[in-house]
């Protein structure tokens, strides 16, 4: 269905390119990508629509000055019109000294994350997805809103010092919104993968959402405050892909990260989280399934960040693993955090009294060095008492520090992967478990649903 570049035609395409740069060095970035997605709302299907486009990525460089130009059309008089932007660009840009020369040739880990199946994901089975949805919440007397997203996408990296990387893959989401008819209730349930096959069932999925939203009527205020929490997954995820930010070494042998040491350096080799959370990236990782390369080419390989709470790595970039003598460590792959067994029920049968939690909204940064956020719970919010969860809530503000989070950890459950961004579309792959965190600060209760 996609129809995406082939390895030999995007080796071509990337040669042709290349000729058009007359400067001393050259790189092409170039994505081919099919999108198509399906939107319900109110309880009907609204829209379907495909964007097919290739976006190729011109960088000339000469010495310590670059310039890059952007097209997305791949003609021999676009390509030599870029050529000749870029000539012109490149002899004005300002040094940087922290540039380095085109990388060579790596090798490259063979990263399988093409599915036939999301592939061949047309309008009508995106339809037949968001009408389940739909018809199920309005047999039950509440109103569905729905998103089916799915892509395929060829990523090519060429430059004049020889290096081609390739790659395809694909990548689809569904998620779902519900809230009753007199607004005074809402539940969400999502589910992403690179193989549609392996996502939860639309009957499922809407099953979750709709039973999420029947038990969220009559939310009853509770007291702003320190509370045990039983964050679902994806409220793990929301949180975690924040962590990110945090994993470059730069900023912590500057003193500009939580993981600096004081006097000078970083905390590699010291525990920062409960002993039993494992955090790494991995593009082969049947859980994660990125590709295993940079937007310049630097191979990504498996890189374990956090071992048993030990901080083991954080992430160098081509010109701080140079200046501190250590290879490069791209940041890239997906996050993936393990610690535990079991699933959400089973860990709310351990807390005697907690709040649950099925995902976050509008996180904001308040000191990203300490990793302190604040956001709103959203679309389920549920109070535990004696191991039962007993009534919805209505949702909270927090300020919490993601480092103090993974040291105050009570219960871990199985690794799942999750719609991690807030606005429930396509993001980069995120596996998470279930987790019991105590004294989790609430500063507000919210009215909204």
């Amino acid at each position: 269905m996609a129809n995406l570049i082939s390895e030999a035609a995007a080796r071509r395409l990337c040669s042709r390119a290349l000729n058009r740069v007359t400067a001393e060095a050259a790189q092409v970035q170039l994505t081919a990508r099919n999108h198509s997605n399906t939107r319900a709302a109110a309880n009907a299907i609204i829209s379907s629509g495909d964007v097919t486009d290739t976006a190729m990525t011109l960088t000339a460089q000469i010495g310590r000055r670059s310039a890059s130009v952007t097209v997305n059309q791949t003609d021999d008089g676009t390509l030599a019109e870029a050529g000749q932007r870029l000539d012109a660009l490149v002899t004005h840009a300002p040094e940087d000294p922290e540039l380095l020369p085109p990388l060579e040739q790596p090798v490259y880990e063979n990263v399988e994350g093409f599915s036939q199946t999301t592939d061949e994901l047309g309008a009508d089975e995106r339809a037949d997805a968001a009408a389940t949805l739909v018809q199920k919440a309005a047999g039950a007397g509440l109103i569905a809103s729905g998103f089916v997203d799915r892509q395929a996408v060829a990523k090519v990296v060429a430059n004049s010092a020889g290096l081609f990387a390739y790659h395809q893959s694909t990548l689809a989401s569904f998620t779902a919104t519900v809230r009753t008819e007199e607004g005074d209730g809402s539940g969400w349930a999502g589910t992403t993968h690179n193989d549609w096959a392996r996502m939860i069932p639309p009957d499922a999925l809407a099953d979750r959402a709709i039973r999420r939203t029947q038990q969220s009527r009559g939310a009853a205020d509770i007291e702003p405050g320190d509370y045990t929490v039983l964050l679902e997954p994806t409220a793990v995820g929301n949180l975690l892909v924040l962590f990110r930010s945090a994993l470059d070494a730069r900023a912590a042998d500057e003193g500009r990260s939580r993981f600096s040491r004081p006097g000078g350096g970083s905390l590699i080799g010291e525990q920062v989280a409960d002993e039993r959370l494992t955090l790494y990236s991995d593009p082969a990782d049947e859980d994660l399934l990125e590709p295993p390369f940079t937007e310049t080419g630097e191979p990504v390989c498996r890189a374990t960040w956090i071992e048993n709470g030990v901080l083991r790595s954080l992430g160098y970039s081509r010109f701080w693993a140079e200046r501190a003598g250590v290879a490069p460590v791209p940041i890239a792959g997906g996050l993936k955090l393990v610690g535990g067994t079991g699933d959400v029920q089973s860990l709310v049968s351990s807390v005697e009294r907690g709040v649950l939690i099925t995902r976050f909204w509008d996180i904001q940064a308040l000191d990203p060095r300490s990793m302190q956020y604040t956001g709103l719970t959203r679309d389920g919010t549920f109070l535990i008492e004696n191991g039962q969860v007993t009534g919805a809530v209505k949702n909270l503000r927090f300020s919490e520090s993601l480092f103090g989070m993974l040291n105050r950890i009570d219960g871990i459950g199985s690794s799942e992967r999750v719609v991690a961004s807030e606005s429930g579309g396509l993001g980069p792959a995120v596996v998470v478990p279930p987790l019991v965190v105590r004294d989790f600060r609430f500063t507000a209760v919210l009215d909204a649903v």
